[in-house]
């Protein structure tokens, strides 16, 4: 057996390590932090996107090529949290933007491109009939719950003011989960359910089945470590709410990538409703909210007792321009299919490299979306996520940053269409190097 308190504290040795040459490498970028935290709390507007013992800046991106301000170069496996999924500065949406651009912005009225970028949504989404568009995947499942209390309610379920989340969920920043909550999380009573767990939700949908308005679910649940849903467990939450009348929605702001039609096509299982976002937007501000065309009935304006929908840039032309190109005739049924098998041979060759090298580190996920992950155990629960070396993750992160590789500081990856066979090389041949180098410090206890 290893000794693990010598493995443990040679593995922080090499952390401090990496940390001071990560310092030492770049001293625009901490300048550049420096200098935002006199006007932002800890210099920061966006959580996920700081990281010890200072962000980088970056200031440039291409491809699939980002540069800091320090100059260095990076191949962008993180594809801006699924968003990014054109690379950047794709020609084509850079012309549709253009375009937009010469026609004039804010119209304060109709343009001409949503309604294509909608019946583009309605024509691959199986679950949506009718779609609304917001400004991001948060602003989308604030208003998906806000049309199924409604539709409760006006179905005489008033009693139901509950809402179902599970364990390492997120919604958005007022719908996070992962900790099993959040201080800013909007103001349901909620019920915590445990995730891949078919006996645990089922009891707890026939406890509250009364109080429930709606259940809503990641089929993957991305924030957490790329978590996959079981299909059993995702067909059973069909079964049960249906058979309540229960709204399910499902949180496909990220998975909806994942196939044509999103993971709800590739399991063959069709919630009452669906919340979009990220990439549709063609990397674009963007969010959509949609599903039956009697629930989304409720948002229609001719109706006197319609609900508001507000939103200034919710069909901002930019916005409406990139997404009908970006959806329409980039990311295409072909493309998607492409880009995930490609998603799933890589996670295969970097968890055969993990085994070779007799390491405690995997890669989890479906198709294009991938999280690393520092333990021996199967990824399908939030206590198998739990289990993994904290000090080993983020020492994969800084050993990636050093070989030039772009990828978020929890491990997670997503794979984007401007990647080339020999940028996926260089990213896994960087993993192999990190296991092979690493080798010591990633023994399993």
């Amino acid at each position: 057996m290893p000794d693990t308190a010598l493995v443990n504290s040679d593995l922080r040795s090499a952390l401090d390590e990496a940390r001071q040459a990560y310092t030492a490498r770049n001293p625009k970028s901490l300048l550049s932090q420096e200098d935002a935290a006199r006007s932002m709390p800890g210099g920061n507007t966006r959580t996920v996107l700081h990281a010890a013992p200072f962000p980088l800046t970056i200031v440039r991106g291409e491809g699939c090529r980002l540069w800091d301000a320090d100059g260095h170069e990076y191949i962008d496996v993180l594809g801006e949290y699924t968003a990014g999924i054109y690379g950047h500065s794709h020609p084509a949406i850079r012309r549709a933007i253009d375009r937009a651009l010469d026609d004039g912005w804010n119209f304060g009225g109709r343009n001409v491109n949503e309604a294509r970028l909608a019946r583009l949504i309605a024509d691959r989404i199986p679950s949506i009939d009718l779609v609304r568009f917001t400004n991001s995947g948060t602003e989308a499942n604030v208003m998906a719950l806000a049309g199924a209390r409604v539709w409760a309610e006006r179905g005489g379920r008033a009693e139901a003011r509950k809402l179902m989340v599970f364990n390492g969920g997120y919604h958005g920043g007022v719908l996070y989960f992962v900790s099993g909550g959040s201080p800013v999380n909007m103001p349901y009573e909620y019920i915590v359910a445990p995730y891949n767990d078919i006996e645990g939700a089922r009891a707890l949908l026939a406890r509250h089945a009364d109080e429930l308005f709606a259940v809503l679910v990641e089929p993957m649940q991305g924030s957490m470590g790329c978590l996959p849903g079981d299909p059993a467990f995702l067909a059973m939450l069909r079964e049960e709410t249906k058979r309540r009348g229960i709204v399910l929605i499902f949180d496909e702001v990220m998975t909806s990538r994942l196939a044509p039609g999103g993971l709800q096509e590739k399991y063959g299982i069709v919630p009452d409703m669906t919340t979009l976002g990220k990439y549709i937007g063609g990397g674009m501000s963007f969010g959509a909210f949609g599903g039956r065309q009697e629930i989304m009935a409720l948002f229609d304006p001719t109706r006197a007792d319609a609900l508001p929908h507000a939103g200034t840039f919710n069909n901002n032309p930019l916005t409406m321009a990139a997404g009908a190109v970006g959806y329409g005739e980039i990311y295409t049924p072909a493309a998607a299919h492409a880009l995930n098998e490609r998603g799933e041979k890589l996670r295969a060759r970097l968890n055969a490299a993990c085994e070779k090298a007799g390491v405690a580190f995997r890669f989890s996920g479906i198709g294009s979306m991938m999280t690393a992950h520092a333990t021996t155990r199967p990824i399908r629960s939030a206590a198998d996520v739990a289990s993994g070396n904290a000090d080993a993750k983020e020492l994969f992160w800084l050993d990636m940053t050093a070989a030039g590789v772009w990828i978020a500081r929890r491990g997670f990856v997503a794979l984007s269409l401007a990647l080339r066979d020999a940028d996926v090389d260089r990213f896994a041949s960087a993993v192999e190097e990190f296991v092979i180098s690493r080798r010591e410090l990633l023994r399993p206890a």
